[in-house]
């Protein structure tokens, strides 16, 4: 279907469309949107909230989670769209948290940065850059499921992110390193609309960095800064022209962007850019746009002796950024060009008064600068070791192999579980693997490992937020699931059956699962439930496999079961795994 057609409105049957599809679209409205008339905005919105929609109905995590991120990054790119942002944040916060997808929600907390950012609230938004990055500084293994591309460009993504953060905070400094940690992502996988993504954010930085060293001076660092930009708009010429940006596949990048255009100027002002600057001017949708154009066109008119000229694109620009919050470096360095180029008014005592003010501010601002970015640092090594400590708890109650709650953690959330009547019924299931044995033997325990990580995600994904999935040992789970009927419980782990079924099978190798489920009677302690469910999923087992058993209240083991059943829990040892009798 071709942009005409979406402008008209006419989406494309959803239900019908890959996965891929649902995110790369999201994609595509996300760049469309950031050069989109205002008027346009809330048609693009609504259509990424659609395709979350869809996304959620079906139900895979990761692909819901990348388009709640889309649903709140076009958002927060657009003032009159931002206040709706908070509760799809809140909701990509709680999701990521829940399926422990960290490195998107690194994500969510640079995007509520930017959301902190337009409403002015600047030490708040530093805060969720520092979680953001000592989230990114644990070593995260990469997600199997999504594949490495996927990986690397949600890495390059999240790293973008926090550096337009600390961008638009005036901390150049440690926005350069995480930008430089993208780049690498980039290399590897990024495509060319990423590419692009990452050369206009680099200039932009580069272009801020310099005007900020000038205001202190530092006139040779900055122009190296400058040069650096107009180099990096030259080379965004091939991956714009195939980029997801709207575009005129006829006029050069630095003519539709205006971070690029500006570069090119600030690095060697002249009179060849000046009408390309006014028209950008006239097209500009973005503050922060206005103020990089305003300050390169002024400086190209200065160049070509129309002063008068570029002290009233300065005024303009000045006046309109007014009551702006955000980005206030970015601002003063509008101020204090208009400044410059005004000239003074009250003669040589009143230019003598000003200069020693300028000087006073620049270096409190200087002095802020470092504050801040000690401040960065001592936050980020706070939320580094309040994570550090979190995961070390987390540690004693996880299987560190799944990341599945371990056999000490089932045996607290068992013995609560079952001392609380509110939790009652209360389905038990034992989970084992179909042909994992096979896998070992034919590959490696290393694939081994791959498959049961794999499955355990799978599994967990498969069943309700209040259901427990815990490693028990070698290939065996355990599931509970408080407040489900025995033919619930059995529908619900039906999914589960199918959802590893159907795994591709370079992930799952052929394994299936066999499943026993049984209902907790009351005053059973957890060793004979857990027998009964053993029973039943030997009964699964010697039916084939890939399906389940479930034993009623009212059935038992069949003769020898029972302790058949018990051996292998006997030979695991867990004396604590007696419950409190119920009433």
């Amino acid at each position: 279907m071709d942009d005409e057609q979406r402008d008209e409105g006419e989406l494309p049957a959803l239900e019908e469309r890959s996965d891929a599809w649902l995110v790369g679209r999201a994609r595509e409205l996300l760049a469309i949107i950031q050069t989109s008339p205002i008027a346009d905005r809330a048609r693009h919105t609504d259509e990424v909230d659609r395709l979350l929609a869809e996304a959620q109905h079906r139900g895979e995590p990761r692909m819901v989670a990348q388009l709640l991120r889309s649903a709140v990054a076009v958002r927060v790119v657009n003032n009159e769209l931002a206040d709706s942002a908070e509760p799809l944040l809140d909701e990509l916060l709680a999701h990521t948290r829940r399926h422990g997808l960290i490195v998107l929600q690194a994500d969510a907390h640079a995007l509520r940065g930017r959301r902190l950012l337009l409403a002015g609230a600047e030490d708040a938004a530093l805060t969720e850059a520092a979680v953001a990055l000592a989230m990114l500084d644990e070593d995260i293994t990469p997600d199997v499921m999504l594949g490495g591309r996927t990986w690397d460009m949600i890495m390059a993504s999240t790293l973008l992110d926090i550096g337009t953060v600390l961008t638009q905070l005036g901390v150049y400094e440690v926005a350069d390193q995480v930008m430089t940690r993208a780049h690498k992502c980039i290399r590897t996988s990024g495509g060319p609309h990423l590419i692009s993504v990452h050369l206009i954010n680099r200039a932009r930085l580069l272009v801020g960095w310099g005007l900020r060293l000038e205001r202190i001076g530092e006139d040779e660092r900055a122009a190296e800064r400058f040069a650096t930009a107009a180099a990096i708009a030259v080379a965004v010429e091939a991956p714009f022209r195939e980029s997801l940006f709207p575009r005129d596949p006829n006029s050069a990048a630095a003519d539709q962007n205006p971070v690029i255009g500006s570069a090119l100027a600030l690095a060697q002002p002249s009179e060849i850019h000046i009408d390309r600057l006014c028209r950008l001017r006239e097209s500009l949708r973005y503050p922060r746009e206005l103020v990089i154009v305003a300050i390169a066109l002024a400086r190209c008119l200065e160049h070509e002796g129309r002063e008068e000229e570029a002290v009233a694109v300065l005024g303009d620009a000045r006046s309109r950024m007014y009551h702006e919050a955000a980005e206030p470096t970015l601002r003063l360095c509008l101020i204090r060009e208009f400044a410059r180029l005004s000239g003074p008014e009250g003669g040589e005592r009143t230019t003598s008064a000003l200069e020693h003010y300028a000087t006073e501010l620049e270096a409190q601002l200087w002095d802020m600068r470092e504050s801040r970015i000690a401040t960065l640092n001592t936050r980020r090594e706070h939320e580094r070791l309040s994570r550090m400590h979190g995961a070390i708890a987390r540690q004693a109650l996880q299987d560190p192999l799944t990341g599945l709650p371990n056999r000490r953690a089932l045996d607290e959330r068992l013995e609560a579980l079952a001392g609380s009547p509110a939790n009652h019924p209360l389905a038990i299931a034992l989970v084992d693997l179909d042909g994992f044995k096979g896998v070992n033997d034919r590959m490696s325990h290393a694939e081994g490992d791959d498959v049961l990580r794999v499955v355990a995600s799978t599994l967990r994904d498969a069943l309700r937020g209040s259901d427990m999935v815990a490693r028990y040992g070698g290939d065996e789970f355990i599931v509970l699931l408080p407040g489900a009927p025995l033919s619930h419980a059995e529908a619900a782990l039906h999914r589960a059956v199918t959802a590893v079924a159907t795994l591709p099978h370079d992930l799952s190798h052929g394994v299936t699962l066999s499943i026993g489920v049984v209902s907790l009677r009351p005053q059973e302690t957890a060793v004979r439930a857990l027998a009964r469910a053993d029973a039943a999923m030997y009964q699964a087992k010697r039916r084939g496999g890939n399906g389940i058993v479930a034993i009623s209240a009212a059935d038992g083991p069949g003769p020898g079961q029972a302790e058949q059943a018990q051996e292998p829990l006997a030979r695991a040892g867990d004396p604590a795994w007696v419950l409190p009798e119920t009433t």
